[in-house]
């Protein structure tokens, strides 16, 4: 008998870390160009950002797998390995199906602590197992009944070509193996998205071709008394996860970000966020136009700007107006409890990506997985597609980890830039969003010139893997140019002169005096209030 190992991280995440996640949907008919489209954030202060690899392969009869829990790299148990499993790459693999999740948590006592399989594995094995959706929603399910759920409440986005799906899972506590889930797809024409907060209410109990559920969806509900109504109007969130204040402002307001920007009736549902109508949002709307790939990716760099979430504003923000909160997000202060705002893009980030799949191009170039290391805001997607049989060095497994820095690692060198301008963020981002802007727009103006010459080329996968390969490394490369560019810069809260993109000496050849900005008028009048006397310049007497 054969045993293989599904090694998913060997990092500790805490699962308070990972109830931090968002991922938004696009249907076909609402993108630009007729992908599918669907993101995901890994989002934890403990997590190390790399690309996984899976490679695919053949197994004889008998071979076991070895699960290991994705967060902890705990060992779970085995279960028999799949005859055939398929390429993955990240969160993709070769038949352009793409999973994504959000950890919702709901009800502490349905965990069930003697499982196997945590919703990391059930990720994994499903996209090494699966085609499509549909398939995949049958694999986690089956596996689940089989071998029984081992983590909180989650949301998975289940993506392939042609179908986008939301479908969510709660365990049923010890004692009692499986799962209650319901899937739900998004229509063509829809967006939709999910951050840590179940989106699914009511569904259709008798439409197979857009929804899907467990046979004891309802009536286990009913058992644990958390439901008691009349089928029809059974909502699954209400039932498994209750919606506190927490759900709303971190969780569901990201959600709203994202249809406020895209649709132009999302104040409608504003009441809702600040907790002052029980009437929630929609699980998917219809934009006011289609979107791009790269709209996508930008909306995953939201911090709420332009709203009146915006964290920008606040004098939290600092004299550098940063929309970033570290620790704590909630806080107590005389006994009243509080909270930042909590956006979608965030420092946590292990890595982040936006898959698109394109159902009239060939598998090997109609998947891309756009992949990026630490926060969305400073990292750059680079395309990575689903054949690909190399991971670039710079986001390889064992390259570094989460507590051995390499400059070899592209999540070394991108948290390296972030952390500078975590600082003095509206200086910064002012360098790094253009370049940001100028190497992403490159991609898309090449990826159909790319995927026709792989589509001509005698060994497509070959040519794709040189080319992911190539410009992951030369990403990674000119993101530490950036870095040591902004060093330079903006040492000791000064700023360096420059010209025609060069820094520039003085007229002797020695040291230009750099310009010294001033702090932000309305944060100088917060000091002034709350110390102003302290500060104030007085006549010597």
């Amino acid at each position: 008998m054969r045993t293989i190992t599904l090694i998913l991280t060997c990092l500790v995440v805490y699962a308070a870390d990972n109830k931090a996640c968002t991922n938004l949907l696009v249907g076909k008919k609402a993108s630009l160009d007729g992908s599918t489209i669907v993101t995901y954030s890994a989002d934890s202060y403990a997590m190390y950002g790399e690309l996984y690899h899976y490679p695919a392969a053949k197994y004889p009869a008998g071979t076991m797998l070895d699960v290991r829990e994705w967060d902890s790299g705990k060992y779970m148990g085995q279960i028999p390995q799949a005859a055939e499993t398929y390429n993955v790459v990240g969160n993709m693999n070769e038949y352009q199906l793409c999973i994504g999740e959000t950890t919702f948590g709901g009800r502490h006592e349905l965990l069930d602590t003697t499982a196997i399989l945590d919703y990391g594995s059930l990720i994994y094995i499903a996209l090494q197992r699966s085609k499509t959706a549909r398939e995949a929603i049958r694999v986690m399910t089956d596996l689940v009944a089989k071998y029984g759920y081992a983590s909180e409440g989650e949301s998975f986005s289940i993506v392939d070509k042609n179908e986008v799906w939301i479908m969510e899972m709660i365990g049923k506590g010890v004692g009692n193996k499986g799962a209650v889930w319901v899937a739900v797809r998004i229509p063509d024409d829809c967006i939709s998205a999910h951050a840590n907060q179940s989106r699914i209410h009511q569904f259709p109990l008798n439409d197979p071709d857009n929804c899907l559920y467990s046979k004891d969806v309802i009536s286990f509900a009913r058992s644990k008394k958390y439901f008691s109504g009349a089928d029809k109007d059974f909502s699954f969130s209400k039932a498994y996860n209750p919606l506190d204040w927490s759900g709303l402002r971190f969780c569901e307001a990201r959600v709203w970000s994202f249809y406020n920007r895209y649709t132009d009736n999302a104040e409608q549902w504003l009441p809702y966020i600040l907790g002052e109508s029980s009437e929630p949002m929609p699980l998917y709307v219809k934009p006011k136009h289609v979107l791009s790939v790269k709209n996508i990716m930008d909306m995953m760099r939201d911090h709420y700007e332009g709203t009146v979430f915006d964290p920008t504003k606040d004098v939290a923000a600092g004299p550098f107006h940063s929309p970033y909160r570290f620790h704590p997000l909630s806080f107590e202060v005389d006994s009243v409890k509080y909270g930042f705002e909590r956006p979608i893009s965030t420092q946590q980030t292990a890595f982040t990506f936006v898959g698109q799949m394109r159902n009239f191009l060939p598998d090997q170039v109609g998947g891309v997985l756009w992949f990026g290391v630490d926060d969305a805001r400073f990292t750059v997607y680079t395309p990575m597609y689903g054949c690909i049989t190399e991971i670039p060095e710079c986001y390889r497994t064992g390259t570094a980890d989460f507590i051995t820095f390499s400059w070899k690692s592209a999540f070394w060198v991108h948290n390296w830039v972030a952390n500078m301008a975590y600082a003095r963020y509206n200086q910064i981002i002012e360098d790094v969003q253009p370049l940001q802007d100028q190497i992403e727009g490159m991609f898309f103006e090449v990826q159909t010139n790319i995927e026709k010459i792989a589509g001509g080329h005698k060994n497509p996968t070959f040519f794709l893997t040189q080319y992911c390969n190539r410009m992951a490394q030369q990403v990674h490369e000119r993101w530490q140019e950036l870095g040591e560019y902004l060093i330079v810069k903006y040492m000791d809260g000064v700023v360096k002169k420059e010209a025609d993109g060069k820094f520039i000496h003085n007229a002797y050849g020695g040291s230009q005096y750099p310009n010294r900005p001033k702090w932000d008028a309305d944060f100088l009048r917060r000091i002034v209030e709350e110390k102003g006397n302290w500060l104030e310049e007085k006549e010597i007497k």
